[in-house]
């Protein structure tokens, strides 16, 4: 036994030669042995035997050892699925369609009431926190911000004529028109009538300008920069005949250079001695220079005062607004809801009301736009204008986002709108999460507001005041109105301006999310969404400090000092007459 396990010791030893190994496979080339191949297809014809009896069966096996043999019959392979499946067809009724199920893309679709209605019981247990306490935590860091006003003590020139505008639009709308013509009187060495405000079909609002604003103090705050005149004089007059339609009216482009101004319309103004621009939303680039922006700024945060009337009720509901807010130290919250019935249906959003709520908004749009959206080719995307972020917030969207920006149920609201759409449905879920939630018609009572109820310019202009002084100013759908609200804001606050601008975009996304609140998704519920709606505050927060960027609107960043050094001497030389 021991010779044997040495015998075979040696014969793997190292002086030995070992035993070839086997062939490898691969070289072989795949073939195999007849006796292998024909005890493998005996065992499957026994299993076949055995398992399947039958022609039947060893005939389809006969096929299967033929392909295998054959393997570029598989190239034939998609003839014969195409004509089973033309045999399956053929087969079927033709009243019969598959059904196909698709969801439509993230964001594209109003679905925040059944969100609020998952998430609610979570929502009001959260209820710990108020962001009043810690909002701005980011510092302003602009040193001392001054806007670009100095008063001007030289006596104006002689005047090189007479310019008449026609401010249309909105209160805000009008706002910079007035303000442009400002700019524009200034810099031709023109005398400015005071603006007329166009009647609009959509606004309604035949105030002037002395029901808005304090007349005398515009008129005195410009006296060193613009001469400003309620009439023309007669004198001037006689050569038109008296007639407004006799003198000249320029149309001007939008957003027109202050060039086109000094080359096109001062010759005419100096030739005629009057002219008229009409309509005049618009008419001025914000592209322009130092002394053109430095009269804008003036007009606009020095010389646009309220008239008495607005300015005293606006001040009683802001003393009554601190009271409501006696708990967070007088801090209140303002929010620009921009859901009236014509905004609604101008942006061609879709929300929950169904056919009846389409009729409303097609008749809507017919009266407000008379075949402007029915006009051959339009194509009209609700969902796509969804996803792009331009629907208007509503109510319910609204208090969701702020309890998820951290605002308790306690904080006090003040909400700028007009009539919003639909006002008792859209509205209770909105006072359900905000109790102290508060608006001009709630604060006022109604013989304080029946001076202004049928002016929607008036009621705007209370709004604004009141919305001024808020601790934080929510936008919701942008627009002249909170454009000038926030620089307004950034005069009186040193450059800071407490703001919350969504992205829209994003709470679209955020508002469809079908695994938010999703019973079964106990990772993804309301704290969650508060994560995202938290990290979007402070996005806002640091967006609050910035300064103005090339061609921004004055109106929204008030230029400061740091950037926009004036000459005076080149302020001292208007245009003289020729």
């Amino acid at each position: 036994m021991q010779g044997q396990v040495y015998s075979r010791l040696g014969s793997f030893g190292a002086g030995t030669p070992s035993p070839p190994p086997p062939p490898s496979p691969v070289r072989a080339g795949g073939r195999r042995t007849p006796s292998k191949a024909g005890s493998a297809r005996g065992s499957l014809e026994a299993a076949a035997g055995v398992g399947w009896a039958g022609a039947a069966k060893r005939a389809a096996w006969a096929l299967l050892a033929a392909l295998l043999r054959r393997q570029a019959v598989f190239l034939f392979a998609p003839l014969l699925y195409v004509a089973a499946m033309l045999l399956y067809m053929g087969s079927l009724p033709l009243d019969v369609v598959p059904r196909i199920i698709a969801r439509s893309a993230p964001g594209s679709v109003y679905r925040s009431p059944q969100l609020y209605a998952r998430l609610r019981a979570e929502m009001d247990a959260d209820n710990y926190t108020d962001a009043l306490a810690t909002v701005w935590r980011q510092t302003y860091k602009g040193g001392v911000w001054r806007p670009c006003i100095h008063n001007m003590s030289k006596s104006l020139p002689e005047s090189n004529g007479y310019i008449y505008v026609e401010a249309n639009g909105g209160l805000n709308q009008q706002r910079t028109s007035i303000c442009n013509a400002v700019a524009i009187a200034g810099f031709l060495n023109a005398t400015l009538v005071i603006p007329n405000f166009h009647f609009h079909s959509i606004w309604k609002d035949p105030s002037k300008f002395s029901d808005i604003y304090d007349e005398e103090h515009f008129v005195k705050r410009l006296q060193n920069d613009v001469r400003v005149v309620d009439k023309v004089p007669d004198y001037i007059m006689e050569r038109f005949g008296h007639n407004l339609s006799n003198v000249i009216n320029f149309k001007i482009k939008a957003w027109s250079p202050i060039k086109y101004y000094k080359d096109v319309v001062l010759p005419k103004l100096v030739e005629e001695r009057f002219i008229r621009i009409s309509p005049f939303a618009n008419r001025l680039s914000f592209d322009a220079p130092p002394v053109v922006q430095r009269l804008r700024c003036l007009a606009n945060f020095e010389a646009l005062k309220f008239s008495n009337p607005i300015a005293t009720l606006s001040e009683t509901l802001i003393a009554r607004m601190k009271e409501k807010s006696v708990g967070s130290n007088g801090k209140y919250i303002a929010v620009h809801l921009r859901f009236e019935e014509d905004m609604v249906a101008f942006s061609c959003c879709v929300y929950d009301g169904g056919d009846e709520e389409k009729k409303e908004m097609d008749a809507a749009r017919e009266i407000g736009w008379r075949g402007k959206f029915t006009k051959r080719g339009r194509v009209i995307r609700p969902g796509v204008i969804r996803m792009n972020g331009k629907c208007p917030l509503t109510p319910l969207e609204v208090g969701l986002m702020l309890r998820g920006m951290g605002f308790s149920n306690n904080t006090a609201i003040f909400l700028a709108s007009g009539k919003i759409y639909r006002s008792e449905k859209t509205m209770a879920p909105l006072l359900e999460m905000f109790p102290l939630l508060q608006t001009k018609e709630t604060l006022a009572s109604d013989e304080e507001l029946a001076p202004f109820e049928n002016f929607s310019s008036r009621m705007a202009a209370i709004d604004y005041s009141v919305c001024a002084y808020s601790e934080v100013f929510v936008t919701t759908q942008g627009g002249n109105f909170p454009h000038f609200l926030m620089g307004h804001r950034r005069y009186l606050y040193g450059g800071h301006s407490k703001t919350i601008k969504p992205d829209k975009r994003r709470l679209a996304i955020l508002f469809d999310n079908p695994r938010i609140g999703h019973p079964f998704s106990f990772l993804c519920r309301w704290k969650s969404l508060k994560r995202h709606l938290l990290n979007m505050r402070t996005h806002s927060d640091a967006k609050g400090v910035e300064l103005k960027r090339p061609n921004e609107s004055i109106y929204t960043f008030p230029c400061p000092d740091c950037m926009c050094r004036l000459n005076r001497t080149a302020h001292s030389k208007p245009i003289h007459p020729r």
